[in-house]
Protein backbone atom coordinates (compact mmCIF):
# COMPACT_ATOMS: atom_id res chain seq x y z
CA UNK A 1 0.00 0.00 0.00
CA UNK A 2 1.47 3.33 -0.99
CA UNK A 3 1.57 6.37 1.23
CA UNK A 4 -1.23 8.23 -0.65
CA UNK A 5 -3.63 5.27 -0.33
CA UNK A 6 -2.83 5.01 3.39
CA UNK A 7 -3.47 8.77 3.80
CA UNK A 8 -6.76 8.53 1.88
CA UNK A 9 -7.91 5.54 3.96
CA UNK A 10 -6.95 7.27 7.21
CA UNK A 11 -8.75 10.47 6.18
CA UNK A 12 -11.93 8.49 5.39
CA UNK A 13 -11.65 6.58 8.68
CA UNK A 14 -11.22 9.86 10.58
CA UNK A 15 -14.32 11.26 8.88
CA UNK A 16 -16.38 8.20 9.84
CA UNK A 17 -15.13 8.23 13.44
CA UNK A 18 -15.78 11.98 13.82
CA UNK A 19 -19.25 11.63 12.31
CA UNK A 20 -20.20 8.74 14.58
CA UNK A 21 -18.77 10.43 17.67
CA UNK A 22 -20.65 13.63 16.89
CA UNK A 23 -23.89 11.70 16.34
CA UNK A 24 -23.50 9.96 19.72
CA UNK A 25 -22.65 13.21 21.51
CA UNK A 26 -25.48 15.11 19.78
CA UNK A 27 -27.98 12.41 20.79
CA UNK A 28 -26.96 12.62 24.44
CA UNK A 29 -26.99 16.44 24.40
CA UNK A 30 -30.43 16.55 22.78
CA UNK A 31 -31.76 14.09 25.37
CA UNK A 32 -30.41 16.34 28.13
CA UNK A 33 -31.88 19.48 26.59
CA UNK A 34 -35.26 17.83 26.00
CA UNK A 35 -35.39 16.91 29.70
CA UNK A 36 -35.00 20.63 30.42
CA UNK A 37 -38.17 21.41 28.42
CA UNK A 38 -36.49 23.08 25.45
CA UNK A 39 -35.57 22.10 21.94
CA UNK A 40 -31.90 22.31 20.89
CA UNK A 41 -32.37 25.53 18.93
CA UNK A 42 -34.12 27.31 21.80
CA UNK A 43 -31.43 26.11 24.15
CA UNK A 44 -28.65 27.33 21.83
CA UNK A 45 -30.22 30.81 21.68
CA UNK A 46 -30.65 30.99 25.46
CA UNK A 47 -27.11 29.74 25.99
CA UNK A 48 -25.71 32.36 23.61
CA UNK A 49 -27.61 35.22 25.31
CA UNK A 50 -26.62 33.81 28.70
CA UNK A 51 -22.93 33.76 27.84
CA UNK A 52 -22.73 36.97 25.78
CA UNK A 53 -25.51 39.14 27.22
CA UNK A 54 -28.23 40.80 25.18
CA UNK A 55 -27.54 40.51 21.47
CA UNK A 56 -28.94 41.74 18.15
CA UNK A 57 -31.34 39.06 16.95
CA UNK A 58 -29.62 38.66 13.57
CA UNK A 59 -26.24 38.15 15.25
CA UNK A 60 -27.74 35.37 17.36
CA UNK A 61 -28.84 33.54 14.23
CA UNK A 62 -25.35 33.80 12.74
CA UNK A 63 -23.58 32.67 15.90
CA UNK A 64 -25.79 29.67 16.68
CA UNK A 65 -26.05 28.70 13.00
CA UNK A 66 -29.77 29.30 12.57
CA UNK A 67 -31.12 30.51 9.23
CA UNK A 68 -32.25 34.13 9.35
CA UNK A 69 -35.75 32.97 8.40
CA UNK A 70 -35.85 30.69 11.48
CA UNK A 71 -34.37 32.98 14.12
CA UNK A 72 -37.53 35.10 14.29
CA UNK A 73 -39.60 31.96 14.92
CA UNK A 74 -37.26 30.78 17.69
CA UNK A 75 -37.21 34.22 19.31
CA UNK A 76 -41.02 34.34 19.09
CA UNK A 77 -41.26 30.97 20.87
CA UNK A 78 -38.84 32.02 23.62
CA UNK A 79 -40.70 35.29 24.00
CA UNK A 80 -44.02 33.40 24.29
CA UNK A 81 -42.44 31.27 27.02
CA UNK A 82 -41.40 34.57 28.65
CA UNK A 83 -37.70 33.68 28.71
CA UNK A 84 -36.54 36.57 26.52
CA UNK A 85 -37.84 39.94 25.40
CA UNK A 86 -37.16 42.13 22.42
CA UNK A 87 -35.37 45.34 23.22
CA UNK A 88 -35.19 48.06 20.55
CA UNK A 89 -31.80 49.60 19.88
CA UNK A 90 -31.94 53.25 20.98
CA UNK A 91 -29.58 54.43 18.22
CA UNK A 92 -30.73 52.29 15.25
CA UNK A 93 -34.39 51.39 14.77
CA UNK A 94 -33.44 48.58 12.37
CA UNK A 95 -31.77 46.63 15.18
CA UNK A 96 -33.62 44.70 17.86
CA UNK A 97 -31.88 42.98 20.73
CA UNK A 98 -32.93 39.82 22.54
CA UNK A 99 -32.43 39.91 26.29
CA UNK A 100 -33.25 37.50 29.11
CA UNK A 101 -36.34 38.22 31.19
CA UNK A 102 -36.39 37.55 34.92
CA UNK A 103 -37.98 34.15 34.14
CA UNK A 104 -35.21 33.55 31.60
CA UNK A 105 -32.59 34.34 34.24
CA UNK A 106 -34.28 31.95 36.70
CA UNK A 107 -34.37 29.25 34.04
CA UNK A 108 -30.71 29.90 33.24
CA UNK A 109 -29.75 29.59 36.89
CA UNK A 110 -31.71 26.34 37.12
CA UNK A 111 -30.77 24.57 33.89
CA UNK A 112 -27.24 25.62 33.00
CA UNK A 113 -25.58 23.98 36.02
CA UNK A 114 -27.50 20.77 35.17
CA UNK A 115 -26.47 21.05 31.54
CA UNK A 116 -22.85 21.64 32.51
CA UNK A 117 -22.96 18.51 34.65
CA UNK A 118 -24.42 16.53 31.74
CA UNK A 119 -21.64 17.79 29.45
CA UNK A 120 -19.05 16.72 32.00
CA UNK A 121 -20.56 13.22 32.07
CA UNK A 122 -20.62 12.99 28.27
CA UNK A 123 -16.97 14.04 27.99
CA UNK A 124 -15.69 12.13 31.03
CA UNK A 125 -14.16 9.64 28.59
CA UNK A 126 -11.29 12.11 28.19
CA UNK A 127 -9.09 13.70 30.83
CA UNK A 128 -8.55 17.48 30.80
CA UNK A 129 -5.28 17.25 28.87
CA UNK A 130 -6.91 15.08 26.19
CA UNK A 131 -9.84 17.50 25.96
CA UNK A 132 -7.48 20.45 25.48
CA UNK A 133 -5.51 18.62 22.78
CA UNK A 134 -8.72 17.63 21.01
CA UNK A 135 -10.04 21.22 21.12
CA UNK A 136 -6.83 22.48 19.53
CA UNK A 137 -6.73 19.73 16.90
CA UNK A 138 -10.38 20.14 15.92
CA UNK A 139 -9.94 23.91 15.61
CA UNK A 140 -6.95 23.34 13.35
CA UNK A 141 -8.92 20.84 11.27
CA UNK A 142 -11.91 23.19 11.03
CA UNK A 143 -9.82 26.16 9.95
CA UNK A 144 -8.05 24.05 7.33
CA UNK A 145 -11.36 22.70 6.00
CA UNK A 146 -12.74 26.25 5.67
CA UNK A 147 -9.75 27.31 3.55
CA UNK A 148 -9.98 24.40 1.11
Amino acid sequence: MNNQTNNDDLSLKLFVVLTRALASIRKRVEEDIKCLGLNPTEFAVLEFIYSKGEQPIQKIGQKVLIASSSITYVVDKLEQKQFIWRKPCPSDRRITYAALTDDGKKLRDEIFPKHKEAMNKIFDGLNNNEKQIMVEQLKTLGYHAEKN
